[in-house]
């Protein structure tokens, strides 16, 4: 039997995670919130770590508020940074392996190829920078670690891209979305079996790895699947980043390159579209 932390319970990966429990009769999981579980205590991450056997830690705590990251550094580098190395620390007195799930926002979009992870990393926003910063104490104090860079997740679960959009498209006629920023949309449901994978196979390729969904997109495609698929009708118009000024600076491409992920662990990644009528079928059957 496997013990297995999950951190940051009530997000969205994590709670794809939890929709995969009763298939993983061989697993414990010990799912923990910000009030179960304060990573940024290291006293409280070390009073839990002597007290469990844990053999896997996955890491779904993140500060995701990327515009409110950059007036609340301390607060975002409480979770992003020193949480990481907590868990970190923690996971190597116990031999216990770390799944960490960091962002494409360590780049700053200037490329125009899918980004390697040896790619440079300049992050232009405090959210990216921390995200970083948070890799970083991972690779120092432990080498048994997985860090899982991943782009634009969304889910049934929690607030996310998709679900403004159906929120949005119930309130307005018209809607405007940005067209010039390029990447590729992620669902966590897939993002969360090929955690699970990585464990079941009890993998020693230990490292840094890109997934997303396969394909291309703009925020502005994404937006106007999410209508062609749940069928409503509203006028879509794109706009430039210029013309929707946000207090963090987005990268303007991010498409992650799979090919070491899906080659070390033997994987196929569906494309975004094909997930995003997944999501779509299972949101609608949750609402019913």
């Amino acid at each position: 039997m496997l013990n297995i932390l999950v951190t940051g319970s009530n997000g969205q990966l994590a709670r794809c995670i939890k929709d995969f429990v009763n298939q993983e009769s061989q697993i414990k999981f010990f799912f923990k919130n910000s009030t179960d579980l304060d990573i940024t205590n290291s006293e409280i991450v070390k009073s839990f770590f002597e007290n469990q056997h844990i053999d896997f830690c996955i890491n779904c705590a993140a500060y995701t508020a990327v515009d409110k990251a950059e007036s609340d550094i301390d607060a975002a580098s409480k979770v992003n940074v020193l949480g990481a190395r907590n868990l970190a620390t923690e996971c190597s007195k116990v031999n216990a392996k770390l799944i960490h799930v960091s962002t494409d926002f360590v780049f700053n979009g200037s490329k125009s190829t899918a980004y390697i992870e040896t790619d440079d990393t300049n992050p232009e926003s405090v959210y990216g920078l921390t995200k970083l910063k948070g890799e970083v104490e991972i690779q120092k104090h432990l080498p048994e670690h997985f860090i899982i860079r991943t782009s634009w997740l969304y889910s049934e679960y929690g607030n996310n891209f998709l679900k403004t959009m159906l929120r949005l498209s119930n309130e307005r006629e018209s809607l405007s979305v940005v067209s010039d920023q390029i990447g590729t949309p992620t669902y966590a449901k897939d993002l969360a079996e090929v955690i699970l994978k990585i464990i079941k196979l009890n993998s020693d390729n230990y490292g840094l790895y890109h997934f997303s969904n396969e394909g291309v997109a703009s925020w502005y495609d994404f937006a106007q699947a999410i209508f062609d698929e749940n069928q409503k009708e509203l006028k879509l118009s794109p706009i430039k980043t210029s013309n929707y000024p946000t207090p963090a600076k987005r990268p303007p491409f991010s498409v992650l390159d799979k090919d070491k992920i899906k080659e070390c662990f033997q994987i196929e990644i569906p494309h975004w579209r094909d997930s995003l009528k997944k999501a779509i079928s299972n949101l609608n059957n949750i609402s019913k």
